[in-house]
């Protein structure tokens, strides 16, 4: 088998940044990633051929190393063959983005949502939020028709990774109205977090300033208005939070988020990052890397071979962002609007015309046609907006 440059490098970099994996099982996981990123399809036939192609060996012999790493244990050939563990990555996953993230810049936004393969999986994920797009660190899939509550799911996947970020960083979670539970606002603030937790409006609070309940559906009365203050939410489960409630004219909805920050501290408009999870999850089916046309049909294997697509992800995004910011600087030195993801700068009306995951293949791609070095990527801090003002309560 002969050897690749750039697959070699990048399986150097694998295996460092995932210290617990052996040799074995990081040098497919490198061998996976690689294909995925390159070829924009996570396909097992697709990257085994291309593999085996880049490598100059047989196409079967590709493709069953490759399946082989998505078997348990048991389904393996060999005495010594040992399952990958998906949940021991997710530590490593996050500690590697942060130890590419811009120093001096400790602030950190994570979304936490759920999306579908038809009526076979359910995808429960937390991501990083970067620049119009998400990471996956941690996830669960289950059937889509299997019955129970989420609650462990969402539990278990914290604790994967509450180490893994320095305690002097500000960390926000969000997520969107169908997730919230005090259960999960608390578990948050447990782990010295700030949930940012859309709710619905349907429910009541009371003001510091008045004990009355008041209908949430009230705080906001007309387009445009906003308001933030510290509130008790709810007269079942309650929490005692900020409320940031905002009627930009284009949503169709009010936003109602609750967080622990200090209404000083707090702003509403770093909720809109939170949508960027919708973003990753485009880019990881239909939108680049094919994933709803997966094969697979058991849950933990489809987990294995997201670990092989976050590592991709990772690498495409944080080249990706590393090139709009180089590009961006050759136009203009700041950004306009980061948190709706605009990143033309020479533009009255700024828009992202290329998200970082497509701009981050692009880049790969023409590295190697001109056989240049492996680039890595690098994450450079964005600002937070501020552009809202509230009224205090």
């Amino acid at each position: 088998m002969r050897t690749h440059p750039s697959l070699k490098s990048w399986l150097a970099i694998v295996t460092r940044k995932m210290p617990h994996l052996s040799k074995p099982q990081a040098k497919v996981l490198a061998m996976w990633s690689f294909g995925i990123a390159i070829t924009q399809s996570s396909g097992l036939t697709t990257v085994s051929v291309f593999l085996a192609k880049l490598l100059g060996i047989k196409e079967n012999t590709m493709r069953q190393r490759l399946r082989e790493w998505l078997r348990d244990a048991e389904d393996k050939k060999g005495e010594k063959r040992k399952a990958i563990d998906v949940t021991s990555c997710f530590a490593s996953l996050l500690s590697w983005i942060l130890s590419q993230w811009q120093p001096g810049e400790n602030k950190l936004a994570l979304a936490m949502d759920a999306t579908t393969l038809g009526q076979r999986f359910t995808v429960l994920a937390i991501s990083v939020l970067y620049r119009g797009c998400a990471i996956p660190v941690a996830w669960k899939i289950v059937e889509a028709t299997s019955k129970g509550g989420w609650k462990p799911y969402w539990l278990e996947l914290f604790t994967y990774i509450q180490n893994s970020v320095p305690s002097d960083w500000m960390v926000i979670v969000t997520a969107d109205r169908g997730l919230y539970a005090n259960w999960l606002y608390e578990k948050i603030v447990q782990l010295g977090w700030h949930p940012y937790l859309r709710v619905n409006t349907g429910g009541f609070f009371q003001s510091e300033l008045d004990q009355e309940w008041t209908a949430l559906n009230e705080v906001i009365t007309e387009k445009g208005d906003h308001w933030c203050g510290r509130i008790r939410c709810f007269k079942k489960h309650s929490i005692d939070c900020t409320l940031l409630a905002c009627g930009e004219r284009d949503y169709a909805q009010p936003w109602l988020i609750v967080t622990d920050l200090a209404p000083p501290e707090a702003n509403s408009s770093w909720y809109a990052m939170r949508s960027w999870i919708e973003c990753s999850f485009k880019d990881t089916k239909r939108g680049g890397m094919g994933w709803h046309q997966t094969k697979t049909t058991d849950p933990v294997r489809a987990e294995r071979q997201w670990l092989a697509i976050a590592v991709a992800m990772l690498w495409l995004i944080s080249v990706g962002g590393e090139d709009e910011v180089g590009n961006c600087a050759r136009n203009q030195p700041e950004f306009s609007d980061p948190v709706s993801g605009a990143a033309d700068c020479s533009s009255g009306n700024p828009s992202r015309k290329l998200s970082c995951f497509r701009r981050g293949f692009l880049s790969l791609l023409v590295t190697l046609l001109w056989g240049q070095t492996l680039p890595i990527g690098y994450f450079y801090s964005f600002p937070w907006t501020d552009s809202f003002s509230f009224s205090s309560a």
